[in-house]
Order: C-alpha cells, then structure tokens, then sequence
C-alpha cells in the first residue's frame, strides 16, 4: 500500500476531534514519571507487567473515535429514496450488519461499556449514520469467515462488514461495494522462533490459516510443502500457535496486527507480506442497488478525510505508524 502524509486541514480536524484524549495521555505520562524505579511488588512477574502495560497504551482512544463517529454525514432523503438497498433499511429503523466483535483493530467490544469499535466497526457505524441518523441504530450478528455469505443469501443482514476479501467465488453469491482497504498476507510466529523468517521457510512447517479465508489456498500456491491446519476462528488459530501446535499463523496481515496488539512480544510478523493484494469490501446482497450506495458513501469519505481520520485512530496509533495509507480506489 502506498502511503501518504495527512494534510494540514485533515490535521486540524483530527486534533480537534481527539485533543482531549491526547490531554489524558500526556497527563497520565507526566504523573508516570519518575527518576527512580518503584520496586515490583513481591510475587510480580515484571515481563508480564510490563506487556499489560504496553497493552493498556494500545488501547484504541474511546473518546477520540465516538467523536469522529457522532461527526459523520447524515444523507439527504433525496439520495435514501434512490436506493431500494437504503430505503428498507430506512423503513426498518435500523441496519443490520454481519460482522465480529473479537478484532483488535478492525471491531472489538468493549466489555465496560458494550459498544464495539475498530475500522470496520467505525465504517458500519458511519454507514448506518449516514443512512439512519443515529450510529447506534445497528443489529450486530456474529459471523465467521465461514458463514459470511449465508447470512446474506438468507437476508438475516444488510451488510457484513468482516475484514473481507472481494474474490470471483464470492462475487458469484453475493455482490460487494469498495473495496475500502487492502493487505497481503502475513506469517504470524512466537516472538522467539528463528526459524522461520519468510515465506520460503514455511515448507515442511504445520501452519495454521483459517477456514473460508484466502489463506489456505495462497499457502498451497506459495508454501506447497507446508502442512496447512484450518481453524473456523482467529482465536482458534493463534491458540494453536500459543501450544506449539502449529509453528505459524497465515492470514491478512491486518489481522496479525490486531494480534500483536491485542499480546505485545507474545508474537512477531515473519518476512514480507506476500501473495496477491488482498482486497477487503462490503458484502451485500446479489445485484442490490446498495453497491452504488455505498461506493457513494465511501467516496464521500475518502475525500473529506474521514476514512484518513478513522484508520488512524484505529490501527495507526496504536501500531506506531505515522501516516494513514492512500485508501484504494472505489470500485476498483
């Protein structure tokens, strides 16, 4: 992915929607400071201490995201009235969205308040915004990379916003709007294997990918002596890392991100990204006129540096990474 610096408007903005997150941050760190180490308590393990710590300033800025989320476009009813997509899930009073709530980055719940939030999270709550009036005016369904298109094809949900990749297969069950973001795949290892340092040394390693994903099949293509063992979820997967029952874990590597966030030093990324640019889009039914609703929507919010906005507060911030990347071209 290409990157691009923010400019200065799409600064000023930013600063003002999080300045009083960042207020709190740098409060918490002058009160934190201090010329002589506090000793551990007796029975601590620092090593652990410290990763809860790292962990605990990774946590995506609350504050911040609700703001950007509230300061969203409401669409006109003129624009509502020209989709069929949009107009039903006007008259129903809600969206609903197939979708997860264990993703570091993309959409995780927070247990102290209930709400999930994360890029994807962040774009659904827009959407339903932009349509409906209220961010909060959404019905989440739970899916796995398994059932993605069923929910579709059955009309349980509107929309599945789930890291999901736009491939042929797919795009002959269900339709797709975007993409709104891109990766490749990544190699997920324990922060203490030097044995594999790329995609080439996967060969005779039992590696882990998950079902219904890309994944599988891009390690057959690049790693065709790896032992491949497919797991339904990303927990499943990075626990059979954690037991040594796999040497590693292959997916987007936007997800692998969000597992060493979610665990700083338990992992590391192995080598390069590889494989085909993986696309990820809006799932929506076969041949609804949604496509061009959303691809609206998403345009919209490229261009007034939303999109920017959102993917730095959600991955950026808490990766250590400047700059947001050039979101993909709509439609593409």
């Amino acid at each position: 992915m290409s990157k691009q610096m923010f400019n200065q408007p799409m600064l000023n903005r930013r600063q003002a929607l999080i300045g009083l997150g960042a207020a709190g941050v740098a409060a918490f760190g002058l009160a934190g400071c201090s010329d002589v180490e506090a000793p551990a308590p007796e029975g601590s393990d620092s090593a652990t201490d410290a990763a809860e710590e790292e962990a605990e300033e990774r946590q995506l800025d609350a504050e911040a995201y609700d703001a950007l989320i509230a300061a969203g476009a409401v669409a006109d009813d003129a624009a509502i009235a020209a989709s069929e997509w949009a107009t039903k899930i006007k008259d129903a009073g809600k969206m609903r969205v197939g979708g997860v709530q264990t993703s570091m980055l993309f959409c995780l719940m927070n247990e102290k308040d209930n709400k999930v939030r994360g890029f994807d999270a962040g774009l659904f709550q827009l959407l339903t915004r932009y349509i409906l009036g209220d961010e909060n005016a959404y019905e989440l369904t739970q899916v796995t990379s398994d059932t993605r298109e069923s929910v579709l094809t059955n009309d349980q949900v509107d929309a599945v916003f789930a890291t999901y990749s736009i491939t042929d297969e797919r795009k002959e069950i269900i339709s797709f709007a975007g993409p709104y973001y891109t990766t490749q795949q990544g190699i997920l290892v324990k922060a203490d294997n030097a044995d594999i340092n790329g995609v080439d040394d996967l060969a005779g390693k039992n590696v882990a990918a998950q079902s219904g994903s890309t994944g599988p099949s891009v390690l057959e293509e690049y790693a065709p002596e790896a032992t491949i063992q497919e797991f339904s979820t990303d927990e499943e997967a990075r626990s059979a890392l954690e037991q040594g029952r796999v040497d590693a874990y292959v997916i987007d590597q936007t997800v692998l991100m969000s597992d060493m966030v979610k665990r700083p030093g338990a992992y590391k990324l192995a080598g390069e990204a590889f494989g085909p640019v993986d696309s990820y889009g809006i799932g929506l039914p076969l041949d609804s006129d949604g496509v061009a609703f959303v691809n609206d929507f998403l345009t919209k919010i490229e261009e007034d540096g939303t999109w920017s906005d959102l993917w730095q507060v959600c991955i950026g911030d808490r990766a250590d990474i400047d700059a947001a990347p050039e979101p993909p071209a709509i439609g593409a």
